[in-house]
């Protein structure tokens, strides 16, 4: 294998290389994979890519896995929880649906984190290589999170029985072309020593080329975090040269006509799922982005039925939105984005029980990052110029952070180039504030 560096310097020509003799072609479906307890939210950027690089948004899939989280051991079930086989399932029923959408033959598949995992799982033990041309996969633990003969039932546990089958053999299919890419030290999931507790022994880690695959394409991007080198602009441009064999030419071009809509979910048993919330009202603010105060009535009110959907709705491309939604067992809950320069189905908002301990707070608000993580010293993130407490310094672990607030004020959130204005709502009135960046 290349030396880390010498595979960094030369990632861009190297996907290029490939790709030229690649048979992907334009109109080949790609399917998105999202990693453990998340959604298709996350990809919701990477397709503002594809499409603004002229590939075919009909041609774009990504999925929702039903119960996102994997549970402590692989061979039980857990409620709310899913095994490998229960992913690899849903991936498959999926895939043939989409081919019988498409009318292709082939799909391209591109997962983050534990969706890599469900691919490969796919493509070794579903028959997926019959049907997957091109596999990128982007932060996976191939070889682990960890490695110990303690727990064998874990997904994540190199040493288990779940990663030792994936992996005996040949690591990849010679039908399907594979990616990967990881980062250099930066991925909290690919390091060579986990620290369990203050009083008990450090765990051996997967290290930082666990997500490498023997035979596939390995690539090394340097700084980005486990979430970042599937949604950060510079895995987009690895992806894309994968994909497409050529390099991108274009950033997210914003459209005229915005058409916004998604779902939401919720939790059940105490872990996050995807399945739709029925009877949710959600109402959608124009805000000034200044200060965040509404500018009027709602522009779009709805109330979800049993798939979870309130939308679509024409919105606008330059315009910030508060959306508030109302369901029965949690909280009021209010989420500011920055404008949707381009039309998405895909805004998950996904409803949380109220945090434990909150309501000695009058408000409280939580600035979010689901496509990356806060980083000391690499990325600026702000509530009305503080840095809030509980992110830690060193490899970026950390995707959400919250801090209190006096109630009907404006709180300035920033994260690097991306600013929110968000309002208070009282705690003890059941009201949790969200701050979410796309990027």
């Amino acid at each position: 294998m290349l030396p880390r560096h010498l595979l960094v310097a030369t990632l861009m020509l190297t996907v290029a290389a490939v790709s030229e003799t690649s048979t992907q072609t334009a109109d080949r479906p790609i399917v998105f994979v999202h990693g453990n307890g998340d959604s298709a939210a996350l990809w919701h950027t990477t397709l503002w890519r594809f499409e603004s690089n002229g590939y075919d948004r009909s041609r774009l899939f990504a999925l929702d896995m039903v119960a996102p989280a994997a549970p402590d051991d692989d061979r039980v079930d857990e409620p709310n929880r899913s095994t490998s086989t229960e992913q690899r399932d849903q991936l498959a029923a999926a895939v043939t649906r989409i081919l019988a959408e498409t009318g292709q033959t082939h799909v391209i598949l591109v997962g983050s984190s534990r969706g890599g995992n469900t691919i490969r799982n796919y493509i070794k033990t579903g028959a997926g290589h019959a049907t997957v041309s091109l596999a990128v996969l982007c932060g996976t633990p191939n070889h682990g999170v960890f490695a110990s003969e303690e727990v064998p039932g874990s997904e994540y546990n190199g040493r288990g029985d779940f990663l030792t089958r994936l992996n005996a053999g040949s690591e990849i299919h010679p039908d399907v072309e594979f990616v990967t890419i990881r980062s250099d030290a930066n991925d909290k999931y690919a390091q060579p020593v986990l620290p369990v507790d203050a009083a008990g022994d450090d765990l051996a880690g997967g290290g930082y080329d666990s997500p490498t695959l023997a035979g596939a394409l390995n690539l090394v991007i340097d700084g980005l975090d486990h979430r970042e080198v599937a949604f950060a602009p510079r895995a987009f441009d690895a992806i894309y040269r994968a994909v497409a064999g050529r390099p991108p030419t274009a950033g997210i071009t914003p459209e005229t006509d915005v058409r916004l809509g998604g779902i939401v979910s919720g939790f059940a048993n105490g872990e996050p799922t995807n399945l739709p919330v029925d009877g949710a009202v959600v109402a959608v603010y124009d805000v000034h982005p200044e200060t965040g105060a509404r500018l009027g009535d709602p522009i779009h009110r709805a109330t979800t039925g049993l798939d979870g959907r309130w939308g679509p709705f024409a919105g606008s491309p330059a315009a910030p939105y508060e959306f508030v939604v109302s369901a029965a067992g949690y909280p009021t809950t209010h989420v500011y984005r920055s404008p949707f320069p381009r039309s998405t189905d895909l805004i998950r908002i996904r409803l949380e029980p109220l945090p434990g301990g909150a309501a000695s707070q009058p408000a409280i608000v939580t600035m979010t990052r689901p496509r990356g993580y806060f980083g000391h010293g690499r990325d600026t993130f702000t509530m009305d110029g503080r840095v809030p407490d509980g992110v830690v310094a060193g490899v970026p672990t950390t995707s959400a952070a919250s801090m209190p607030f006096a109630i009907a004020r404006t709180v300035h959130v920033v994260f690097n180039e991306e600013a929110l204005a968000v309002r208070t709502y009282p705690l003890a009135e059941q009201h949790v504030v969200f701050a979410e960046f796309h990027y």
